[in-house]
């Protein structure tokens, strides 16, 4: 039975780089980012992002993220997989639990989640998961 676990998230550190620009050329970056949960997910999360930008200043991204920390007080790691868009001055992003990623007691991990994110000091963040 799927269970929906809620938290917050702030951006600890954002380091994003280009890695490929060039004249009439979207500008592709990456960025290392790590993010604090509190909630009932509780822990850090270190993620590594690929972004392309468009001329009028949307973007589309791409990350793996590996959470270490604790989920309904089970402790443990995973490796979610991220997919979204920036537009609007919103970061619009599905997630799922990659699958075989999760270790000590949340080894069985399955779920996935969406979640819409400005320039705000913390974010909210569920996760629909299941956990045998």
């Amino acid at each position: 039975m799927k269970k929906t676990a809620n938290a917050r998230f702030t951006i600890k550190s954002w380091d994003e780089k280009p890695y490929s620009e060039g004249k009439d050329l979207p500008k592709m970056t990456r960025a290392t980012v790590v993010k604090t949960f509190s909630g009932e997910i509780d822990g850090e999360g270190h993620v590594e992002y690929l972004m392309v930008y468009r001329a009028d200043g949307t973007a589309t991204f791409v990350g793996l993220e590996r959470f270490t920390g604790r989920i309904a007080g089970r402790n443990g790691s995973f490796v979610l997989q991220r997919t979204g868009v920036f537009e609007d001055g919103q970061a619009k992003e599905s997630y799922s639990v990659v699958t075989g990623s999760g270790t000590g007691e949340l080894r069985s991990l399955r779920g996935e989640g969406t979640c819409s994110a400005g320039h705000e000091a913390d974010h909210p963040f569920s996760l629909n998961y299941e956990l045998d």
